[in-house]
């Protein structure tokens, strides 16, 4: 399994991808992160093209199915897309 990433690291490596400061990538990871929560407490499903889709499924008995269902584009990275032919 491949090493994980803590968010310190994510944010600097955001950060240097939106060549702004680390606080400024921190503000925005966390206001994403709380807005996906937000649409999840309504639930609402979230799309984001290229990444995938999250959605939160509450069943007849009341439990909560969380799911993810990763982009055709992210399914190539690992190898399993049926329909992807593009470079990563």
């Amino acid at each position: 399994m491949a090493e994980n990433i803590k968010k310190k690291e994510f944010v600097a490596l955001l950060a240097q991808k939106m060549n702004v400061s680390d606080k400024t990538a921190e503000k925005w990871v966390d206001a994403f992160t709380e807005t996906l929560y937000e649409c999840f407490k309504r639930q609402r499903g979230v799309v984001i093209t290229n990444l995938g889709t999250f959605y939160l499924r509450i069943t007849s008995r009341g439990d909560s199915i969380f799911k993810f269902l990763p982009s055709q584009k992210l399914r190539a990275l690992f190898g399993y897309s049926s329909t992807d032919k593009g470079n990563l």
